[in-house]
């Protein structure tokens, strides 16, 4: 008997058929894109299924603002790598401290008395054709209703090196271990509340939150400001303009003044810094959901998958790779696991390799957008490496694989992860 699908992803669902129709009678408007990288885009999902004034950006002396100690960190350029280890003991949520970084270019540092928020485009009420911009301001969006979510924030390419490592495959990106992820209690005004102050209208069906940190060059081709456009359906339901975490003002590297949190999605729909938000009647794209963000490879169709936006289920031991374990003796392993599908009800773990299962210990009570964390206890008799392997299964009935299936830019990866440790 199929299981059913929860209704925010109905609702996702029918704004992508009417999208897609609105996108094949030639309505579709692309930023920074091709017409010929929009047709190719176009071939592969029929088969499957104006910037305002903002001010400049400071940027800080350092990439990263925050300091990056390397028993807790694994810097990647641009970016910051938690490691599992430094995890251990520090309950649900990922401490500010720990928390990854993964920046297009560097963090930029903003005062929130100057700080503008400016939304407009076709999909505000008006004249047909009027931009009409609306603007908060920082203390306008802390007068307005606060919600409160936990959830977590998954790079896309976590696990990327897992590709190579583990399955010999050759992909592009910045090589994350299981460390691209973390949870923090967040605290903000809905995107819905804002957009309905601003106007919204009845025929829109995408907006494109953009940031504020310097404009990102790849190839020789400056893109432009990061940028992603996110269905209606979506924001309407538990997106978040983010100005707290885990009880504290947003830190600059995670997005000060103010960031947008979207739920269970990719990483890179959460955008930092946000500075305008467009709301449009047309469907919007961008490089970051038509050359970014998107799979590429033999098993998808030859201009590639439709843009990216739920994160995969994905286990991790908050360990430290080659670890040390004394034979004869009790020891209690610990680890989290999530998906960007539904809440996490089952996770079992191997300690000889994966020749042997044994179901772990849930030890927070399941629930979506966040990681599930778990515990088992283990007694090694013989000394020697081994491997530990943990799989996780989510409400929906999604299990990891054994191997996930490749693509080129290391997206997504979801395989169970052999972790090595030594028996000493």
């Amino acid at each position: 008997m199929p299981l059913p699908v929860p209704a925010g992803r109905r609702h996702e669902a029918e704004y992508d058929r009417r999208r897609l129709r609105q996108w094949l009678a030639g309505e579709a408007r692309a930023d920074g894109v091709t017409r010929r990288r929009l047709l190719t885009l176009l071939a592969a999902t029929a088969a499957g299924s104006a910037l305002g004034t903002v001010r400049p950006a400071h940027a800080a002396d350092r990439t990263i603002v925050k300091p990056l100690p390397p028993e807790w960190f694994i810097e990647r350029g641009t970016n910051a790598e938690t490691r599992w280890e430094a995890l251990s003991g520090t309950g649900h949520h990922t401490p500010n401290e720990l928390f990854f970084v993964r920046n297009h270019t560097a963090t930029p540092v903003l005062d929130a008395d100057d700080w503008r928020l400016r939304l407009w485009g076709s999909g505000l009420r008006g004249a047909p054709g009027e931009d009409r911009p609306v603007e908060f301001g920082y203390d306008d969006l802390r007068k307005l209703p606060a919600v409160t979510r936990t959830a977590f924030v998954e790079c896309t390419g976590n696990g990327r090196s897992y590709y190579t490592t583990q399955q010999g495959e050759t992909v592009a990106g910045t090589p994350w271990t299981l460390g691209a992820i973390g949870v923090a209690r967040w605290r903000g005004v809905r995107l819905a509340d804002v957009l309905r102050r601003a106007g919204l209208s009845h025929g829109a069906v995408d907006i494109q939150p953009r940031g504020l940190d310097a404009e990102y060059v790849s190839g020789g081709e400056n893109l432009g400001r990061v940028r992603r456009p996110l269905p209606l359906a979506k924001a309407l339901d538990d997106v978040l303009l983010a100005y707290e975490m885990n009880g504290e003002r947003l830190p600059y590297d995670h997005g000060h003044p103010v960031r947008v949190l979207v739920p269970s999605w990719i990483g890179i729909a959460s955008i930092k810094w946000v500075g305008d938000i467009e709301v449009s009647a047309q469907p919007l794209f961008s490089p970051w959901n038509t050359t970014f963000y998107r799979l590429f490879g033999p098993a998808y169709p030859e201009g590639g998958s439709a843009p990216l936006t739920r994160q995969v289920t994905k286990s991790a031991f908050e360990l430290a790779s080659g670890a040390t374990f004394e034979a004869g003796r009790r020891h209690v392993l610990h680890g989290r696991s999530w998906s960007g599908a539904g809440a996490v009800a089952r996770v079992d773990v191997s300690t000889d390799g994966g020749t042997t299962w044994r179901p772990a210990h849930l030890r927070d009570k399941p629930s979506s957008g966040t990681w599930t964390r778990w515990s088992l206890g283990w007694n090694p008799g013989t000394p020697g490496p081994t491997h530990l392997l943990a799989r996780a299964t989510d409400t929906t009935g999604r299990t990891q694989p054994d191997i996930a299936v490749p693509n080129t830019q290391g997206y997504l990866f979801d395989g169970v992860v052999r972790h090595p440790v030594s028996v000493v």
